[in-house]
C-alpha cells in the first residue's frame, strides 16, 4: 500500500504551493525541505501530473464524499485489468514522488506512482494509488502484503 509521498519543495510551482496552502505540509529532512501529501490528512489530496500539467487532486473516498466511489484510497492494478473501472471514465496518471511511506517506513522512489484519475459523480477529480502484490523485499521491509506500482521500478 502507500499512506503518503512527499516531494522536494523545489519540485512544486510555486503558484501550486500558494493556491493549495502546500506550507502547511511542509517539512525539513536533513536540511532538504519537502511536502508531504498523507492520507490520514483531514483533506488527502496527492500531486498528479494531468495532460502536462502538475495538479493537486483529492486522494481516494475516505470521506464519503461520493455515493458511487470506492471508499479507500487504493486499487488493485488487476482490478483495473479486470474492468472495474470501465465505466467511470478513468484514466491512467502518474503522481511524482521522492519518497513514499508505508507503516512507519519512508523509502526512496525513482520516478513516482501510478495512479487511476476518475471524475466522481460531481466531476470532481479523485485519484487512486494503483497496487500490486508486494515484493519479497518490500514485504518484509513494511510488513505489507501490497505495494504501490511505481514508474519503470521496483523494489
Amino acid at each position: 500500500m502507500c499512506m503518503g509521498i512527499a516531494m522536494a519543495w523545489s519540485e512544486l510551482p510555486a503558484g501550486l504551493i500558494e493556491r493549495h496552502a502546500l506550507e502547511r505540509r511542509a517539512h525539513d529532512r536533513g536540511g532538504e525541505r519537502e511536502v508531504r501529501f498523507l492520507y490520514r490528512d483531514r483533506s488527502p489530496r496527492l500531486p498528479i501530473w494531468r495532460d502536462g500539467r502538475l495538479q493537486i487532486v483529492r486522494w481516494g473516498n475516505r470521506d464519503g464524499r461520493s455515493r458511487f466511489l470506492p471508499g479507500t484510497g487504493w486499487t488493485w492494478q488487476a482490478t483495473i485489468e479486470e474492468g472495474a473501472w470501465r465505466n467511470l471514465d478513468a484514466q491512467p496518471v502518474d503522481i511524482p514522488a521522492n519518497l513514499a511511506l508505508e507503516r512507519g517506513v519512508w523509502f526512496r522512489v525513482t520516478q513516482g506512482l501510478r495512479g487511476l484519475l476518475v471524475p466522481d459523480e460531481h466531476g470532481a477529480a479523485v485519484v487512486y494509488v494503483i497496487c500490486e502484490p508486494a515484493s519479497h523485499y518490500y514485504r518484509v521491509m513494511t510488513r505489507s502484503s501490497r505495494m504501490p506500482l511505481l514508474i519503470e521500478e521496483r523494489i
